[in-house]
C-alpha cells in the first residue's frame, strides 16, 4: 500500500472518531442546561420585546418570572425627537446604547402630527420595551427658547396613567447626547433626585453639582447664577413615585432660558439638601451634551 493511500485511510479514521465523540457528547449533555436554574426566569430576562408594551404588562412580567426574586426598579428613558437629517443616526446609536441597559422602557416622543415611520421602524427592530408617542409643539414661534416641553410633558402625563403602581426611575435623555452605560445603573435606585455632571453643558467643559462628604453644597455653572438647581436635562433622575405624587409638576414653556431644569425640580424637591449625588461623588463625567453637525447635503439638489 502506497503512502498516499496510507494517509488518506488515517485521515478517514481520524474524522470518524472525531465525529463519533461529538455525538456521544452530545447525547450526554441535559437538555435543559442554561445558566439559571429556572429555564423560564432565563428566557423571559433575556428576551426584548419589540412592541409597545404598558408597564401594567410589565408588572405582569415580573410577577410571573419569580415570587423570590426582588423587583428591580424599571428605568423609564424620555427621549424627545423631531424630523430632520440625522434623526435616524441620533436615535440608532441611542437604542444600541440602551441595549446593554436591563429593565429599560424607552418613551419616545416625536414633534409630529403623526408618527413617522422611519422613527416606527426603528424602535421595532431595535427589540427594546418602548411606548411611541406624538405631540407637535404648541407654540414654534421664534422667540420660544425651549424644546421638547410638550413632549416632555406628554411622557409625564403617559407615566402618571399608565404607571402608577410601578416602581421606577424618570430620566430625560435627549437623543443628541452621549451616555456612559454606568450611569444607568447609578441612577436605577435614587430615591427622590439624583444628580451628577454633564460635560458640554451651561457654556462649561463640565456643568453640575459641587459635592462635600456625599452633600451637594453648590454648582459649577457659567450663567443663571440665581437658578436653584444650576443642571442640565440630562444631568438628573426623579423617582417614578415623586413625579406620580406630584401631579401637576410640568415643564414651564415660560420659564426663562436655561430655568427649564431648576423650575421642574423645584415643583418636586425643596432644596439641594435633597438631592443625592452620583458618579461618585460628581466627580466623573459619565454624560456629554455632545450635538452632532448638521450634515451638507446642498449638491442633492443637482443631481
Amino acid at each position: 500500500m502506497g503512502f498516499k493511500a496510507r494517509r488518506r485511510i488515517i485521515t478517514i479514521l481520524l474524522f470518524t472518531t472525531c465525529f463519533t465523540m461529538l455525538l456521544v457528547c452530545n447525547v450526554m449533555l441535559p437538555s435543559n442546561s442554561l445558566p439559571d436554574q429556572n429555564e423560564e426566569l432565563y428566557y423571559l430576562q433575556s428576551a426584548r420585546l419589540s412592541a409597545d408594551r404598558t408597564p401594567a404588562l410589565l408588572r405582569q412580567q415580573q410577577r410571573h418570572l419569580s415570587a423570590d426574586q426582588p423587583t428591580v426598579p424599571t428605568l423609564f428613558i424620555v427621549t424627545p425627537t423631531y424630523q430632520r437629517h440625522v434623526q435616524s443616526a441620533e436615535l440608532t446609536r441611542l437604542s444600541q446604547t440602551f441595549m446593554h441597559i436591563p429593565n429599560l422602557h424607552w418613551i419616545v416622543v416625536e414633534d409630529a402630527v403623526v408618527k413617522s415611520p422611519i422613527v416606527t421602524e426603528l424602535l421595532d427592530n431595535s427589540k427594546l420595551n418602548y411606548t411611541h408617542l406624538h405631540i407637535p409643539t404648541t407654540d414654534k414661534t421664534w422667540w420660544v427658547q425651549h424644546r421638547g416641553v410638550d413632549q416632555r410633558n406628554l411622557a409625564l402625563s403617559w407615566l402618571r396613567k399608565y404607571a402608577v403602581a410601578e416602581p421606577g426611575i424618570v430620566y430625560f435623555a435627549d437623543d443628541d447626547n452621549t451616555y456612559d452605560i454606568r450611569i444607568f445603573e447609578q441612577m436605577r435606585y435614587t430615591k427622590k433626585v439624583s444628580v451628577w455632571p454633564v460635560a458640554f453643558a451651561g457654556r462649561l467643559l463640565y456643568e453640575g453639582p459641587v459635592v462635600e462628604s456625599g452633600r451637594v453644597v453648590g454648582w459649577r455653572s457659567g450663567f443663571g447664577w440665581w437658578r436653584t438647581f444650576k443642571i442640565d436635562m440630562a444631568g438628573f433622575a426623579v423617582n417614578l413615585q415623586l413625579v406620580i405624587g406630584n401631579r401637576e409638576a410640568t415643564f414651564d414653556r415660560g420659564s426663562r432660558s436655561g430655568w427649564l431644569e431648576s423650575t421642574f425640580l423645584e415643583q418636586l424637591v425643596d432644596g439641594v439638601d435633597e438631592l443625592e449625588p452620583l458618579a461618585n461623588n460628581c466627580t466623573q463625567i459619565l454624560v456629554w451634551h455632545t450635538r452632532t453637525e448638521q450634515p451638507n447635503v446642498w449638491m442633492e439638489g443637482w443631481i
